[in-house]
């Protein structure tokens, strides 16, 4: 589903136009040539061979929810309708990813659990985008995520703890790298959308 399926109804006017006006530039899956450039990039800037982004979930607070659609969107730990936002975003702040909770998604593991981000894998649809690491070749590109997420083959998250040398320097690494998201969050906020 479209992020402008899942919107449509949802949010306001101005919403609507921003993804009219940028999905086929910015809101879309990356074509072989994108994930490339973004192996490159992310290769050249943060050492991560095979990375496309990093994901990640964060709620947004929806000041004009209607009354009678509050219920679904409020969760215990806010106070006020929220829908969640779940996002890749790339070293240069390109959202290549955007899908919005559906109804009643409490948490960002169920929102995971809607999204269409794995589909093209799980369906044996997605390109062969291989990629060579420490030695071992790997099919499928990855995401840099927080501790949160489930164990998947696709997420690579950073150490909690760890006294080893080679770990610590790994989870600066990652969480250095993840700052790509923060960035990407702080502007969409500055942004006022």
């Amino acid at each position: 589903m479209s992020i402008y399926k899942c919107l449509r109804g949802r949010v306001d006017n101005v919403h609507i136009f921003f993804m009219k006006l940028y999905r086929d530039t910015y809101l879309r899956h990356p074509t072989k040539s994108d994930v490339e450039q973004l192996y490159v990039a992310h290769q050249v800037k943060h050492g991560f061979s095979g990375m496309l982004g990093s994901i990640d979930y964060t709620h947004w607070e929806w000041a004009n929810c209607p009354n009678v659609w509050r219920g679904q969107f409020m969760q215990g730990d806010h106070g006020v309708p929220t829908v969640i936002l779940e996002a890749v975003v790339s070293q240069y702040l390109w959202f290549w990813h955007a899908f919005f909770g559906m109804v009643g998604s409490s948490n960002d593991l169920n929102v995971l659990q809607a999204s269409p981000l794995f589909n093209n894998i799980l369906q044996g649809k997605a390109p062969d985008m291989s990629y060579v690491l420490n030695g071992n070749e790997y099919k499928y590109e990855y995401y840099l995520a927080d501790g949160i997420y489930l164990e998947h083959a696709t997420f690579v998250k950073s150490y909690s703890f760890s006294t080893d040398e080679k770990r610590k320097l790994f989870k600066l690494a990652q969480e250095s790298a993840r700052k790509d998201m923060e960035q990407a969050y702080g502007a969409l906020n500055k942004s006022d959308i």
